[in-house]
């Protein structure tokens, strides 16, 4: 027998869809946006107002301009160095205190969380913090862009729910077999938190990705700027000098109006660069993001 829906779910739906189809749509276009402003013509781009459905007449000189200017390829490398081994770094020791808060045989635990939790709520504030990374040699260098953030305790308060999800019989099984405590956490928990630790992953590498404010803060010299310490520069203070000089393309710009122009055009296609990496990335780990963020927070 087919069950008849009412008109009062069935309109139900329809408000779903058409809500579900607006935020899509809001999420979606700005990222198209921009995509096809970067590949416009830089003159025709400044002068149009309103949506874009396709390039203001295609070119690539925007994209010519960028990778010209040495800051930005410099800037790049230096992201890819700070997020690979930062990441990693973030990684390990998060692993290591999500598994020592999680053994139920763990004396003043409870405790220990305490203590750690009110680190999410208080902090010292910037100066004494800034004043802090000098004293202790962390400025200007390569690991004043990955110790201060080498651990965010909401990620390994989340890991620690999901190690603490696993079954207390298959750790004993394995304890019974005469696994150590490290073989405990490679061969049985980290197998089994897969989800969990492609999550957590995630998180660590959009923030790690995304930083600049530290760099900002711990950085002088500028061939150790971030990318998005650049990108920063260049939306914010409208800095796109060293990228609008000279000629791309065989275009020469030698006006001012072509000069703000192609500010513009720079802007678009920056933006494209240093997010295209993380769009990349983000779909592999999609299928683990739900089931991640669940399991971890069965228990708390």
């Amino acid at each position: 027998m087919i069950r008849r829906r009412s008109i009062g779910n069935l309109t139900f739906d329809v408000v779903i869809y058409i809500l579900l189809i607006l935020l899509t749509v809001a999420c979606f276009y700005p990222i198209l946006h921009i995509l096809l402003a970067s590949f416009s013509n830089p003159s025709k781009l400044v002068a149009h107002s309103g949506v874009l459905f396709k390039p203001l007449g295609f070119t690539l000189n925007g994209y010519k301009l960028i990778f010209r200017d040495d800051s930005l390829l410099v800037g790049y490398m230096n992201t890819f160095l700070y997020v690979g081994l930062g990441t990693v770094i973030n990684m390990v020791l998060t692993i290591m205190g999500a598994f020592v808060l999680s053994r139920r045989d763990l004396y003043f635990k409870n405790h220990f969380m305490i203590v750690i939790t009110i680190t999410m709520f208080f902090g010292g504030g910037l100066i004494p913090w800034f004043l802090l990374m000098k004293d202790i040699h962390l400025y200007n260098n390569l690991w004043a862009m990955v110790l201060p953030t080498a651990l965010n305790t909401w990620n390994m308060i989340i890991l620690r729910s999901g190690f603490q999800s696993i079954p207390v019989e298959l750790e004993e099984a394995a304890i019974i077999d005469g696994a150590s405590q490290a073989k405990l956490l490679t061969r049985v928990i980290i197998p089994l938190s897969k989800a969990t630790l492609a999550v957590i992953f995630l998180y660590y590498l959009v923030g790690n990705w995304n930083s600049w404010f530290n760099a900002m803060v711990l950085l002088k010299d500028r061939d150790m700027f971030p990318l998005q310490l650049l990108l920063k520069e260049i939306l914010v203070a409208n800095d796109t000098s060293a990228s609008t000089m000279g000629s791309a393309g065989g275009v020469v710009i030698d006006s001012a109006s072509s000069a703000t122009a192609y500010r513009e055009l720079v802007k678009y296609c920056t933006i494209v660069v240093s997010t295209l990496p993380i769009l990349i990335v983000y779909p592999f780990l999609q299928k683990y993001f739900v089931k991640g963020v669940y399991v971890g927070s069965i228990k708390g």
